[in-house]
């Protein structure tokens, strides 16, 4: 009789900490090591009242008294709506998003803790041990879990991949573009689209669907025979990558946008990302053409195995085929000129920063390969738009914000910087830090605190473990303590800036990291 008054209390516990599991097993890219990581830190494990409430079970599962196992069931019935009631009421930056995969993983998760369930009643396991088990349980389950399904997600992403391939090949006439980099993937394939398809019917791949399986999705969902052009984004945070895409997609057009020590922690070396990046010009035909920016040291060092035509860009090495000069940033965007062959040419853009007059560089430059008059990539390149979450002016509340908020990385952030710094009024920067960059994350963290001063008034921190190291940089740069504010969310730092703050503030937002990474 206990067994079926106690189900509903176990199941609505069950439910809500497996749902946070696979949803933080997701943000983690399906990726142990990174969800490892991401379970190690996790809050719940130190003192908090879902802790409190699982040494209370394991307490009550050893004691001998009558009313032991009605105290747990009680108790699990106030926790289990309780955190059924958080859970629903929690404001996620980037929601579970329920994809086919999920709804295979949370079929199978529901199968194992059935049977895990079964078995601990029919072995007569005390309460308040298979109630610890629901809450804390799911978090390793999904181990196994995944491990199981492992065969069944490789035959599903081959089977869609081999009919993308066929569709793909079926286009002779299509031109192929693949671009790579360790970061300015998105914001050059979305410059570059802007720029081809004043003269070409050209298809990007959408948001940042640069895996294989984001690519095979764009391709059998969007690639139509009216096609002329594909812009295809190459991303890559293990070894063999990059390698996999250019046999998939067989660009004729290879760039490489940056390299730098992003996804340090899964390449575990920067040779392993500089060789793997660079095959993006390697497996080119000898017939292709590689676009790459010799302003980034790794790639001005290395030397390139393959014959095919290399066009170099640039705006501090003078030794570029396209360089970028007389740069200027204001409220409105840039102005900046371009010398190609001893001539110059003048363009405007609305878009800000170095980096995306590096990344522009690269779009005039394929344009220029394709035969694109330069008069007409000048008119292109005033119309691009302003790039989601790429240094995107933005009026909110009446407030100007420089929306920076994607996946930041150490040359973007001090680029975002350097802009910021420009601005009229107070300047203020919302950040909770940089990530997958290995064990040099702490001191490339601290080296951004460090480039603040100068160039921010006030610092609002979010998550006070992650960002210690910026806050570490910022009082040994000799910035004032005062003006750094340390915050647990997002949403306490932008309460603060409608509270306090006068609107003409201009307010960096320099990365938005998933749920699984404030803390």
């Amino acid at each position: 009789m206990l067994n079926i008054i106690f189900f509903p209390a176990l199941l609505v516990l069950t439910l809500v900490f497996s749902k946070n599991a696979i949803h933080m097993f997701q943000q983690n890219r399906y990726e142990f090591y990174r969800y490892t990581k991401w379970l190690l830190n996790w809050q719940n494990w130190h003192f908090s009242p879902i802790l409190i409430l699982a040494i209370i079970f394991i307490i009550l599962a050893f004691a001998d008294f009558a009313y032991r196992d009605i105290i747990v069931i009680i108790l699990a019935y106030l926790g289990g709506f309780y955190y059924l009631y958080k859970e629903k009421n929690h404001e996620y930056i980037k929601p579970l998003v329920y994809t086919a995969r999920i709804k295979r993983t949370i079929i199978v998760f529901g199968l194992f803790e059935a049977l895990l369930f079964c078995l601990a009643f029919i072995f007569h396991i005390p309460y308040g041990l298979i109630a610890v088990d629901a809450i804390y349980g799911p978090y390793l389950l999904i181990y196994i879990v995944a491990l199981v399904m492992l065969p069944l997600e490789k035959a599903v992403k081959q089977h869609y991949e081999n009919l993308a391939i066929k569709k793909l090949r079926s286009l002779d006439k299509l031109k192929i573009i693949g671009i790579t980099g360790s970061f300015g993937k998105t914001s050059v394939k979305n410059i570059i689209h802007d720029i081809l398809d004043e003269s070409f019917y050209t298809l990007m791949t959408p948001a940042s669907y640069n895996t294989p399986m984001g690519i095979t999705r764009t391709i059998r969902e969007y690639l139509k025979p009216i096609h002329e052009v594909f812009v295809c984004e190459m991303g890559a945070d293990h070894v063999g990558e990059i390698s996999h895409l250019m046999c998939f997609v067989r660009p004729q057009y290879g760039i490489v946008t940056s390299i730098g020590p992003q996804h340090l922690n899964t390449f575990h070396n920067m040779d392993n990302i500089i060789h793997e990046k660079m095959q993006a010009i390697e497996l080119l035909p000898e017939d292709g053409v590689g676009i790459i920016n010799i302003d980034n040291k790794y790639i001005a060092d290395y030397h390139i195995q393959n014959k095919c035509r290399v066009v170099t860009v640039g705006i501090h090495n003078e030794k570029a085929d396209y360089r970028a000069e007389n740069i200027v940033f204001h409220r409105r965007g840039s102005s900046f000129t371009v010398a190609k062959d001893g001539v110059s040419y003048p363009f405007e853009t609305g878009l800000l920063g170095e980096h995306n007059i590096m990344n522009i560089l690269m779009g005039i430059a394929l344009a220029d390969i394709m035969g694109i008059a330069m008069e007409d990539i000048v008119k292109a390149v005033a119309q691009i738009k302003q790039i989601e979450h790429r240094l995107e002016i933005k009026e909110i509340n009446g407030y100007t914000f420089i929306d920076n908020a994607f996946n930041s990385n150490p040359v973007s952030s001090k680029n975002s910087l350097d802009v910021l710094k420009m601005m009229d009024g107070m300047r203020v920067i919302v950040t909770p830090g940089l990530i997958d960059l290995g064990h040099e994350e702490a001191r490339y963290n601290k080296e951004f605190g460090a480039y603040m001063p100068g160039r921010a008034d006030l610092v609002l921190l979010v998550g006070p473990l992650h960002t210690k190291p910026i806050y570490e940089g910022l009082i040994e740069a000799g910035f004032n303590q005062d003006k750094i504010l340390v915050f647990d969310t997002v949403k306490e730092a932008f309460n603060y800036i409608y509270m306090h703050l006068n609107k003409d503030a201009t307010i960096l937002l320099e990365n938005d990291l998933p749920d699984a990474f404030s803390h």
